[in-house]
């Protein structure tokens, strides 16, 4: 089960428009109403009331679709959430979204137990407030509910992704808007350097291959095919290496298979990657390899929409999130990930078959 944007905006939307929440921390005696909500993913404009002393003040703000995402794609049900761990002290409407959601039927809030480690003995100490999403059972909607649990968190410390310096000229020829092609790039990086962790041989777009990251052509990173007709899997097939020269990332292992062709796509791209890979399978014999669009978090209904289209439906196409992709990329940094570790199939654990979500 997953949830969206759009899953918690019709939540909240749902919430009374005349009524003031009290906060989920109790030490705060503010309060929060909703003043309008933009539909399907936000944002959501709210006035709170704050005090400092016997003051009281009103201000308004406004919860944003980034935010609404954001937690979102943390949700997972019975798993409970720290929302402020989530969004890292940023957003100064945090505790407000945390609020809103804790009043929609399906949400609660809860004290799990905190495992805090000293030296060699570990204790258990009381937890933090986090939000957990019970989608089997519901209270009233509007009333604040706690959740009674037993279990106990330890909190890791997360990994993050590391990106070097990416060098991109100030326009680019395609006219693609430069925030947008640095990630882009920064998400080839990162699938060059899961597949050379896993054993992989990564051919990049003909196009892309000349930007220059961490001083280096990426056409001189370990890993990366600097010739595709090179490939003794495609040599007999001229037609697919032409379809193939322009497709983001394409994992070859042992000269023999093809763990993944892969398109990286915003939402105004879906169709031109999805139509790509579908070029290029069309050029070739049937066999086993993963067709895979990755794309922002958000996109992901954009994706499974665009993706179930009867015209691939033969690809049966698999989501592969960014936030996926970063937290493999930061896995493999930090643990030194290899084809003697992890089979191939432990990439399957971080994509979602477009054709699963279809049939649910």
């Amino acid at each position: 089960m997953r949830l969206t944007a759009n899953n918690l905006v019709s939540a909240i939307n749902r919430l009374p428009k005349d009524q003031w929440f009290e906060y989920v921390n109790p030490s705060n005696k503010g309060k929060v109403r909703i003043l309008s909500v933009v539909m399907p993913e936000g944002p959501i404009y709210i006035e709170r009331i704050s005090y400092r002393g016997d003051k009281q003040f009103k201000t308004q703000a406004s919860i944003s679709d980034k935010m609404l995402w954001r937690l979102a794609n943390a949700l997972q049900p019975k798993i409970p959430i720290n929302v402020d761990r989530l969004f890292a002290g940023s957003y100064n409407t945090r505790s407000v979204l945390e609020t809103l959601i804790a009043h929609s039927p399906e949400f609660y809030w809860c004290m799990p137990g905190r495992i805090e480690l000293s030296n060699s003995t570990q204790e258990i100490k009381r937890g933090h407030k986090h939000i957990v999403w019970l989608p089997d059972q519901s209270h009233r909607n509007g009333a604040l509910e706690e959740f009674e649990t037993d279990m106990v968190i330890s909190e890791i410390p997360s990994s993050s992704a590391i990106y070097e310096a990416l060098q991109l000229p100030n326009v680019l020829t395609d006219g693609m808007d430069i925030h947008v092609a640095r990630r882009h790039l920064q998400i080839q990086i990162a699938l060059v350097f899961i597949g050379y962790s896993l054993g992989f041989r990564t051919w990049i777009a003909r196009n892309d291959q000349g930007f220059t990251y961490n001083n280096k052509k990426i056409v001189e990173l370990d890993g990366v095919i600097v010739k595709l007709e090179a490939e003794r899997l495609l040599a007999s097939f001229d037609q697919a290496i032409h379809a193939a020269m322009h497709i983001d990332c394409i994992w070859f292992r042992n000269g023999r298979f093809m763990p993944a062709v892969i398109e990286v796509e915003h939402s105004t791209g879906i169709d031109s990657g999805l139509t790509r890979m579908k070029r290029f399978k069309d050029q070739l014999p049937a066999f086993l390899t993963r067709w895979v669009i990755v794309a922002p978090d958000e996109d992901r209904d954009k994706v499974i929409s665009k993706a179930s289209a009867p015209l691939y439906s033969d690809m049966k196409v698999s989501f592969f999130p960014y936030s996926a992709v970063d937290e493999l990329y930061a896995l493999c940094q930090k643990r030194k990930l290899s084809n003697k570790a992890v089979n191939e199939e432990f990439l399957d654990c971080f994509m979602e078959p477009v054709m699963a979500q279809i049939q649910t």
